[in-house]
């Protein structure tokens, strides 16, 4: 149980309780963070520019901007602010705010830059690119040939081009360091909550923006608790103690959706599960054992056994459900094959490695089903646990062998979302730091493929680009990638059935502002219905 929690009857009818393992919750600040978790916080802090409709997810919807166009050239993006927005200081929602804290992701080149460097944003032409040209007014001019509606999907559905208040933000600057250090533990947005505080491991309290543009969230305070044990969340949520639980594992899942009170949403996402390998590692940097290693994987065993409630089998890395995507190419556990594979790459007694996962499920189960197959091929790899600092930092350093984990975007509904974010990799230099992308994280690099995702990215005909990326899949799937593809994340979040109005996103930007409790007599009688999965 987390520390200083007491355990009640009932949540309060104008708060929401959420429990969540909060291991990989590190900062607070948009342009820095990584992972899910953190997305689903910052989106409730503040304001961006448009947002996706949660249950049609090419529908875009207006937020700071009231509206928006793109010129005939496809490469400018102009969008017009609504007036009266204010921040939680009182300041008020300017272009010039908007334009700051775009031009600030690139500046610092942290974790959120990886996308906008994609499209060809840097430090040296950001300022440039965008602009304020007049009041209410913001311009984005794209560098270079790209698809202007995948870009309006990116500043829709990323979660940190956001509105930050820059003259707060900048009160708190250390060091030209543009107030990163201020808001890793603070916030400067305009969105339907205020941070009251965060202690790491522990708790995260917002209370409601009286203040706020759409109208007063009828919650007056939204709190996130820290549980690592899913039969205490369990426990919590079944005594009504939570409101909605997260990260919870597929037994207790199970277990909870025959609670008349409780509802379980399985959201499926585009993230993947996967096993990745560096190529940096002189055994992964030779093909014949990657493709070894892409036939010790029992795909089908881990989906039956370790990934109901989790994901789907799925081994392609553009996700599930576009018409782009082709169908998996059916690999399966194959120990004679690795064998004869890893002899004549020269391993013929195999070698010693070391395989990097979080200490969570399911990643951790994933990691030991693999490790198990690999050493029935003479591969003994040593398992390494840790936090996602430890675990995805030394990814993103470029310093392990093997590692399982999760990623590939796919927040934005168009196949260039995943395959940047899973194989997309324009510059392999360590200097690079493109850090967001499991390419250069892994170090593979094509430059025909590199290539062809551009070209792809730009071409008009629907018929013609979706041929594009069946053929990018396979080019992909031949040059025998560092990352394998296992599953696709499915995320089961528990819910108590008097929490209304909560649309979990499939892109993790999941907002708070019109949810509310209801146990009246009627939400009581719906409770006492047969519960069962609900699918976004």
């Amino acid at each position: 149980m987390a520390a200083g929690w007491t355990a009640q009857a009932k949540t309060p009818p104008d708060q929401l309780i959420i429990g969540m393992n909060m291991n990989n919750l590190l900062t607070l600040d948009p342009a820095a963070m990584t992972g899910n978790d953190i997305v689903g916080i910052v989106v409730n802090l503040y304001d961006p520019l448009i947002e996706l409709d949660p249950q049609q997810l090419t529908h875009v919807r207006p937020a700071l901007a009231t509206s928006w166009e793109v010129n005939d050239a496809d490469n400018l993006i102009t969008f017009h602010l609504r007036d009266g927005v204010k921040f939680h200081s009182g300041n008020p929602v300017t272009a010039d705010d908007v334009v700051w804290s775009m031009r600030r992701i690139l500046h610092l080149n942290l974790a959120q830059a990886s996308v906008w460097k994609s499209y060809g944003f840097s430090k040296k032409n950001v300022d440039e690119m965008v602009r304020s040209p007049s009041p209410g007014i913001v311009e984005i001019q794209l560098p270079k040939p790209n698809d202007p509606k995948l870009v309006i999907y990116s500043l829709a559905a990323l979660g940190s081009v956001v509105a930050l208040d820059s003259k707060t933000v900048q009160a708190h600057e250390v060091n030209g360091d543009w107030g990163n250090r201020w808001l890793t533990t603070n916030e400067a947005g305009s969105g339907p909550f205020r941070l009251d505080s965060w202690q790491a491991k522990d708790v995260l309290k917002m209370s409601r923006n009286p203040q706020y543009w759409r109208g007063e969230p009828q919650l007056t305070r939204v709190v996130f608790r820290h549980f690592q044990e899913s039969q205490t969340l369990r426990l919590m949520i079944e005594k009504g103690d939570l409101d909605i639980a997260h990260n919870m594992a597929v037994s207790d899942v199970t277990a909870l959706s025959h609670d008349p009170a409780i509802q379980v949403d399985e959201v499926k996402k585009g993230t993947i599960y996967y096993v990745a390998m560096s190529m940096k590692e002189p055994h992964f940097a030779n093909p014949k054992v990657r493709e070894a290693v892409r036939y010790l994987i029992d795909y089908q065993g881990i989906g039956k056994a370790l990934m109901n409630g989790y994901g789907i089998v799925h081994q392609r890395p553009i996700q599930v459900g576009m018409p782009a995507t082709l169908p998996d190419p059916g690999y399966k556990l194959d120990i004679p094959r690795a064998k004869a594979l890893l002899a004549d790459a020269g391993y013929p007694e195999g070698f010693d490695t070391t395989l990097r996962v979080l200490a969570d499920q399911p990643f951790l189960n994933i990691a030991i089903a693999v490790q198990s197959t690999l050493m029935q091929a003479g591969i003994r790899a040593k398992i390494v646990t840790g936090t996602g600092n430890q675990i995805y930092g030394a990814m993103r350093e470029r310093k392990f062998d093997m590692l399982v984990g999760r990623g590939g975007s796919g927040v934005e509904p168009h196949p260039h979302s995943s395959l940047r974010a899973l194989v997309y990799n324009p510059d392999n230099s360590d200097a690079a730091r493109l850090t967001n992308f499991q390419g250069w994280r892994t170090g593979f690099y094509d430059k025909q493929l590199n290539t062809d995702i551009d070209q792809a990215l730009l071409e008009r005909d629907p018929e013609k680009q979706k041929q594009d990326y069946f053929a990018i899949q396979e080019r992909y799937d031949a040059l025998i990638p560092a990352l394998v593809p296992v599953s696709q994340m499915v995320d089961s979040i528990v819910v108590r059935r008097d929490v209304k109005n909560f649309l979990p996103h499939p892109s993790a930007t999941t907002f708070l502002r019109d949810v509310y409790k209801d146990d009246s007599p009627q939400s009581a009688a719906q409770n006492a219905q047969p519960t069962g999965g609900k699918g976004l």
